[in-house]
């Protein structure tokens, strides 16, 4: 456990969130916590009323009195610090695991100020597999008084998700910028080549076309990946709902492919209700689902004759789809990151590395699921699930 101390003013947030914003959230939830102190020494029937009404707030917010004990703690304060009680009456030096807090509140009370702090928490490891491995929280304490009566109010916001979207941004354009770089350095290089009167035949010259209209069409397929990923993440308006076949959209997914398909010469197979499957959804999106994963087989399985069988199933409930092949598989280190932006694996890929992250995207907006089965060698499956209306 680890934590970074400093004293007020607060700095205001960036990032995620403007810095009007963050403004703007700052006193209501500093006087969410002057009201969580206030209700420490109301009546009884008052207590229970603020408590109803800060269990509704989404920052955690704990009342101390002077002596150190807990005379209140919201319901989002017990979650934030799960699986550490907040106990009323029991003293916050009693929990170990939140000395960084005892240690803040010691420090507001010695200074008679307001003090703020930032605070990594490492989770158990009961709840490591749920959520990531630490915790990133805002904390800032102060002093109350009423009368006699004194204490320190503590309210502590909590930033992990912030911090991830923002490392999930500085990751992306890293690795846009680094999948970019590479086909625009090929291309300057022939320009170089050309511009140098080094190529005398009209075979070379055609050559080197051919490989920077390779890398520039690669550039453009990264681009209108990208910005395909981009509109499904900023997504503000829910997606455009119709009814349509299933199979018609797997079926117009194949014609797109047709130049790799007779290039390949797979073995397709078909498997659908009679009437074609009827799916609600975006279709343009479903389109792309299709297309991405019958492309990702076959670019990452090379050698002809490869078996791809695409079904569909349906219950009450639930649309099943899956696609299945024969080919090379995926090796089980890199299952866990395929739907990841960018990733390659260990293995060499053909793609831009964002197909599968836009699948994901897409069926996790119509409220489905994707999972992936593999065998090295031998198959690779990969299975949607996508809930019925009613």
């Amino acid at each position: 456990m680890t934590s970074e101390a400093m004293t007020a003013p607060a700095q205001p947030e960036t990032g995620w969130k403007s810095q009007r914003t963050a403004a703007a959230e700052a006193p209501a939830a500093t006087a969410a916590a002057e009201m969580a102190a206030l209700s420490a020494m109301c009546m009884p029937d008052d207590h229970r009323l603020f408590g109803t009404l800060l269990n509704e707030a989404p920052q955690g917010i704990l009342v101390l009195d002077d002596t150190g004990l807990i005379v209140f703690a919201n319901l989002a304060m017990n979650v934030l610090f799960l699986p550490h009680p907040l106990e009323e009456g029991r003293p916050l030096a009693a929990v170990p695991a939140l000395e960084p807090i005892t240690r803040i509140v010691k420090d507001a009370r010695t200074r008679r100020t307001r003090v703020e702090t930032e605070l990594r928490l490492p989770l158990p490891h009961t709840y490591a597999a749920e959520w990531s491995h630490a915790r990133h929280y805002h904390l800032c304490a102060s002093p109350w008084s009423e009368g006699h009566r004194t204490g320190i109010w503590v309210m502590v916001q909590d930033h992990t998700e912030h911090d991830m979207i923002a490392q999930t941004r500085q990751d992306f354009v890293t690795s846009a910028g680094h999948e970019l770089r590479t086909p625009l350095s090929l291309i300057h290089g022939y320009i170089e080549t050309l511009k140098s009167g080094m190529i005398k035949n009209t075979a070379s010259l055609v050559r080197c076309l051919d490989v920077m209209e390779k890398h520039s069409r690669r550039m453009m397929r990264i681009i209108d990946d990208m910005l395909t990923l981009s509109r499904l993440e900023g997504l503000e308006e829910p997606l455009k709902s119709e009814t349509f076949l299933v199979r018609g959209s797997v079926q117009d997914a194949l014609e797109h492919l047709t130049p790799m398909i007779e290039l390949r010469q797979p073995h397709i197979t078909l498997d659908f209700p009679a009437d074609g499957g009827l799916l609600s959804g975006d279709r343009f999106y479903w389109d792309q689902i299709f297309s991405n994963l019958i492309e990702n087989a076959l670019k990452e399985n090379p050698r002809t004759g490869l078996r791809l069988t695409i079904s569909g199933r349906w219950t009450r409930h639930e649309c099943l789809i899956t696609l299945s092949d024969d080919g090379i598989g995926i090796r089980p280190e890199d299952i866990p990151n395929v739907f990841k932006r960018f990733y390659r694996g260990t293995q060499e890929s053909k793609g831009t590395g964002l197909g599968l992250s836009i699948v994901k995207r897409a069926i996790e907006l119509h409220g489905g699921t994707i999972e992936l089965e593999s065998q090295p060698g031998r198959s690779t499956v990969f299975t949607i699930r996508v809930p019925l209306p009613g």
